[in-house]
């Protein structure tokens, strides 16, 4: 997937810039890259980030940097940003999403003989590229942008760095967040009152998370399909949202950062609520409910809670330098990531029975090394709760998953066994009611040894995010578009 943050200031923005694209690294692994506009133009750096962190990796080219306008990305598809130069003006373009017509839009472009594409590795075309070649189309950057997002099928959400200041567009869909804040680019002097419209320096975020150390506050999220021109004076509305507004609903689950609110609702509150849920829907008593870090810790301390159970912690994250283990294609990559980045306590598992929170299952890889450690270290009950319902379809708007197959998917593989590889009718395996459902159920517990297991429902879900069902992407579970 990825994060964006832009921001345009009176004063210098590089330091806000880096700070608040480095709030977004909990979103992908593969690259980050900043741009800054000055008097002498755009100037840019890409690094790779999959092996060290973007602070380190931007930290030096920060005194390189200056300028009032600037975007920042934390991307894991492509380069970004790409600077642009067109009929338009020159530019700098960031993107996160998953266009679904890639082939399609590159071939029509194609056969108007003025365009071509760089290649990434394995043959794909770069989707930044491919987003600004449809803005490049357009009379001026607002009829750009409005065309690229009109053709685009699944999700793009995208910042352009110009003269004029920066673009902003939310996916027509909502499927991803974007929220603007500001804050008062100087102080007051002592006996002096403040000015009537006094210079502000205003950020576009995907995480709410970079306001609060960044001195920011929030005035407003972006609606589905809205876009804006944040400039040194204010915010110009190009395009009015949408009414067909679908957040991914994983934003809550496990993606977004606790400290973040998407549509005004808080992550961390959202994940107690999930836990809750799960613990009002059980029977059992263990010796301790623990979450697997750091996303399932939340909601464990909700199952904790409502349930009046012992709260422990018998994993330990040892750093959060080590990338999210679903993301990693390499199969090998993904069982160190698994394998290393957790620390057990022995104590706290021999002779034990414990309940563990777990935000996901989606192919089981973090999941089969923490229950294997358990067991070896005397662990006597391992149950397992997880606060929403299985992964059944591969994600086809954010790319979140990771999957060569849905096949990959611990849900689908058990499918696969009780209905063969080319079961098309799914319907009874999404009702928590049905027998094939909890045939399902069962055999991923005794692929993961586990001594029970059990799944949020939707309905809890829903409730517990507070957003009505049909405001919601909840695809990967049930397959609604």
């Amino acid at each position: 997937m990825g994060g964006l943050f832009g921001i345009v200031s009176h004063t210098d923005c590089v330091s806000d810039l880096f700070y608040g694209t480095d709030y977004h690294s909990h979103m992908g692994t593969k690259r980050g890259g900043m741009a800054v506009l000055n008097g002498l133009g755009i100037k840019r750096y890409i690094h790779d980030i999959s092996q060290s962190p973007f602070r380190s990796k931007f930290q030096p080219d920060l005194n390189k940097l200056n300028g009032t306008m600037g975007i920042g990305v934390i991307s894991d598809t492509d380069d970004q940003p790409l600077i642009i130069r067109s009929h338009l003006g020159t530019y700098a373009i960031v993107t996160v999403g998953k266009i679904n017509n890639l082939s399609e839009l590159a071939e029509n472009a194609f056969r108007k003989g003025t365009s071509h594409f760089s290649e990434m590795s394995g043959g794909e075309i770069n989707p930044t590229e491919l987003v600004a070649t449809l803005i490049n189309n357009g009379k001026n950057y607002e009829r750009g942008i409005l065309r690229a997002q009109e053709l685009i099928e699944g999700s793009c959400s995208l910042l352009l760095l110009t003269n004029k200041g920066v673009y902003v567009a939310r996916d027509k869909h909502g499927r991803t967040p974007l929220t603007i804040g500001e804050k008062l680019n100087y102080q007051v002097p002592v006996g002096q009152k403040t000015l009537i419209d006094p210079p502000k320096s205003r950020v576009v975020t995907m995480e709410t998370s970079t306001f609060p150390n960044l001195d920011y506050h929030k005035v407003r999220h972006l609606g589905p399909g809205e876009i804006v021109l944040i400039h040194k004076n204010g915010i110009d509305l190009i395009k009015p949202p949408n009414h067909n507004n679908h957040i991914c609903a994983f934003f809550w689950v496990y993606y977004g950062y606790p400290a973040s609110s998407y549509e005004g609702i808080n992550v961390e509150q959202v994940r107690y609520k999930c836990g809750a849920a799960l613990a009002k829907n059980d029977d059992i008593k263990p010796d301790i409910v623990a979450g697997i870090p750091d996303s399932g810790t939340a909601h464990g301390i909700g199952y904790a809670n409502e349930s009046n159970l012992f709260y422990g912690r018998p994993f330990v994250k040892y750093t959060p330098t080590w990338p999210r283990s679903f993301m990693p294609q390499d199969q090998e990559i993904r069982d160190e990531v698994a394998r290393m980045k957790l620390i057990p306590i022995k104590e706290l598992i021999q002779g034990k029975s414990l309940l563990f929170c777990e935000d996901s299952i989606v192919r089981g890889t973090q999941l089969k090394e923490t229950i294997k450690s358990l067991y070896d270290r005397g662990a006597k009950e391992v149950h397992m709760r997880v606060a929403c319902p299985p992964l059944i379809f591969e994600c086809k708007y954010l790319n979140f998953s990771r999957s060569k197959s849905e096949l990959e998917l611990a849900a689908r593989r058990a499918i696969q066994k009780i209905s063969g590889e080319n079961t098309k009718d799914l319907r009874e395996f999404l009702n928590p009611e049905s027998h094939k459902y909890k045939q399902m159920v069962e055999i991923i517990r005794k692929e993961f040894i586990l001594t029970s297991l059990k799944y949020q429902k939707m309905g809890d879900l829903v409730e517990a995010i507070g957003l009505p069902k049909d405001q919601l992407c909840t695809y990967c579970w049930d397959g609604v578009e």
